[in-house]
């Protein structure tokens, strides 16, 4: 019979290292913490703005996923920001978004990687989900930069069968304050990249195991509303789309969903 966990501290809103100029506001339950952010957003708030959730009852991933934990075992926030580059970087962010957060981890967990674009796996265990949205304001297009790290949760409560938390991979309690403090300095200070997408395209690829992997990518189409085209991930190009070749060639994807089929050798 498995035991009950140990109950899990709240935030400490106190103790949260802000970076400076943002601000950081802790709710116990909502359903959406972006849905949040956007509607602040469109209110004429200014970039900076971080809604954090003990408790996100009707999150979404990539392509509508649910994601949805028990309270107080990730951390579940989203913060506004409004990039100052041509519009052609924006495709940059949710690549931008998962390095940063790989990065800030990269110390507890050295095997830490990111698949494209931005999920946050150790191994193929999933560690982290993002999902950035683009929306139009007063004062202009803000993006809404939405992040869901997987902290304390047992085998019992991860959102998928395939995923894992911080605690499970290190057997060490995690202060989520101080880590939030962490990830929320890593992606104030890596902003500076989206101006300098040569290096940050060298930096995520570095990271990055979907490279050399062989993949199926999902894109609309097909008889069922799926076409899945299986090849292998040769390269990011210079608008973070993922390169794939194929027996019939390259192409690559800007917007799709790519499964890892074999380890890297």
């Amino acid at each position: 019979m498995t035991s009950a966990p140990a109950p899990r501290p709240a935030l400490d809103p106190d103790r949260i290292a802000a970076p400076d100029g943002w601000r950081v506001e802790v709710t116990e339950a909502t359903p959406s913490t972006n849905a949040v952010v956007a509607e602040r957003a469109r209110a004429g708030e200014e970039e900076g703005l971080v809604v954090v959730t003990e408790h996100q009852t009707a999150g979404r991933g990539r392509l509508d996923r649910v994601w949805e934990t028990p309270a107080r075992t990730s951390l579940t926030f989203s913060v506004l920001l409004r990039p100052d580059v041509p519009a052609q970087d924006w495709t940059w962010l949710p690549l931008l978004t998962g390095y940063a957060v790989q990065a800030a981890v990269a110390d507890r967990i050295p095997e830490i990687a990111l698949k494209w674009p931005n999920d946050v796996l150790v191994e193929e265990r999933k560690l982290a989900g993002i999902l950035v949205e683009r929306i139009e304001t007063p004062t202009g297009p803000a993006a809404v930069v939405g992040v869901g790290i997987n902290v304390s949760q047992t085998l019992d409560e991860l959102p998928v069968a395939l995923a894992t938390s911080i605690e499970l991979e290190t057997s060490e309690r995690v202060d989520r304050t101080g880590l939030l403090g962490q990830v929320l300095g890593s992606l104030h200070g890596l902003q500076g990249l989206l101006g300098d997408t040569a290096s940050l395209r060298a930096a995520y690829t570095d990271v990055c195991s979907t490279l050399g992997r062989e993949v199926d990518v999902h894109l609309p189409g097909g008889p069922d509303g799926v076409e899945v085209r299986r090849g292998e991930a040769l390269a990011v190009d210079d608008r973070g789309a993922l390169v794939v070749s194929t027996g019939e060639g390259t192409f690559t994807v800007g917007a799709g969903d790519v499964v890892h089929v074999r380890p890297r050798q």
